[in-house]
């Protein structure tokens, strides 16, 4: 974890404990007798339920993120089915989930091994561009938009086979002019909120486009909270596919635990000329939305009778930026692997949506 990632998950979970009413311990130290009870800010999906347990993670209030049975169902691998019968199915693989999400999301095949892949790859590309994912890429990083057989073997090749034995690799429909929405529920102790947003992207000081920030419509409650809300017709279909997606991996992986859960829905045009929308990936952990989520859950906790809020994050490179009036600034410096970078989120009360 770089450093301005590192800086970031320390205040928020400062924040966290906050909420909590608990003292913020820093890093976990296993060697140390910590008091009764241990609450987790973790910076990836935990995976292992006794190893969880063994933290004394037993259920979601004791931690913010997720903790899934196998490493491959914290990665996108879970949103397709694989080629067919005779492919290689990792140990707790759940044919019923891809069957049960097929509606809400792309057109696409899941692959754990080479020659998988690339059966798998050229069906798609009978259907025109395919977008090569790893299943541990974050961000669209090193992910490949392929059109043929020979660029295909490339893409697959350059993943390790470690790598695709126990992760996995997506094979999906390439989009053009895509929106990407997010969507997610929060819960830290008492405090409950889901929201919808929408994504923007930035260049780095490589000029590199690199995840920008969020914005992001937030609800005190659950889904139905959310959906009770005046939302644009792409937004609500969002929603209901992410509600779809959340209760099925629920339901179809036990033991798993996530108190938080985003979920990232892309619409755009589809290679046949269609307009679709669907459930890219979710992320059970501390994510780059979360500065903002944490605010919002903080103008709940002051204001009982607040219900709805707009959040926003923002990241930005380069020098010379300042944070707006009111900002929650959580990175500001010179990291040692981006360079300078601000990193802030800001929280304002109901626009169009009264309380």
């Amino acid at each position: 974890m770089g450093g301005h990632e590192r800086h970031s998950r320390g205040h928020l979970a400062k924040r966290i404990a906050r909420l909590l009413g608990c003292e913020h311990a820093g890093d976990y130290d296993p060697d140390f007798r910590y008091g009764e009870r241990v609450y987790f800010v973790p910076s990836h999906t935990l995976v292992g339920l006794s190893a969880a347990r063994a933290l004394g993670i037993r259920s979601e209030a004791d931690l913010f993120g997720g903790v899934v049975p196998f490493a491959f169902v914290a990665t996108k691998t879970i949103t397709h089915p694989l080629v067919d019968a005779v492919a290689f199915v990792p140990t707790g693989w759940a044919h019923a989930f891809p069957a049960r999400v097929r509606d809400v999301v792309l057109v696409g095949l899941s692959a754990f091994a080479h020659d998988d892949a690339l059966r798998a790859g050229e069906r798609m590309l009978q259907r025109g561009e395919v977008r090569v994912k790893p299943g541990t890429g974050i961000g669209g990083r090193n992910q490949a938009v392929v059109t043929t057989l020979r660029e295909l073997e490339r893409a697959v090749a350059a993943i390790a086979p470690g790598e695709l034995a126990r992760c996995g690799v997506v094979l999906e429909e390439n989009l053009r002019d895509v929106a990407t929405f997010s969507v997610g529920r929060i819960q830290i102790g008492e405090l409950l909120a889901c929201y919808v947003g929408t994504q923007r992207m930035t260049r780095d000081n490589r000029g590199n486009d690199v995840y920008g920030g969020s914005d992001l419509l937030v609800a005190r409650g659950d889904f139905d909270a959310l959906l009770a809300l005046d939302l644009e017709p792409a937004a609500r279909l969002a929603v209901t596919q992410a509600c779809t997606y959340d209760a099925a991996a629920r339901e179809l992986f036990p033991g798993l635990l996530a108190s938080r859960s985003n979920y990232d829905i892309a619409r755009g045009t589809a290679p046949d000329n269609r307009v679709t929308s669907g459930v890219l990936e979710q992320s059970w952990r501390l994510g780059g939305a979360s500065s903002a989520e944490i605010g919002a859950l903080e103008a709940f906790a002051a204001d009982p009778e607040l219900s709805v809020v707009h959040a926003y994050c923002v990241e930005c490179f380069g020098t010379g930026r300042e944070p707006p009036p009111g900002a929650v600034v959580h990175f500001a410096g010179d990291d040692e692997r981006v360079g300078p970078l601000l990193k802030y989120a800001v929280v304002e009360g109901p626009r169009d949506n009264a309380r």
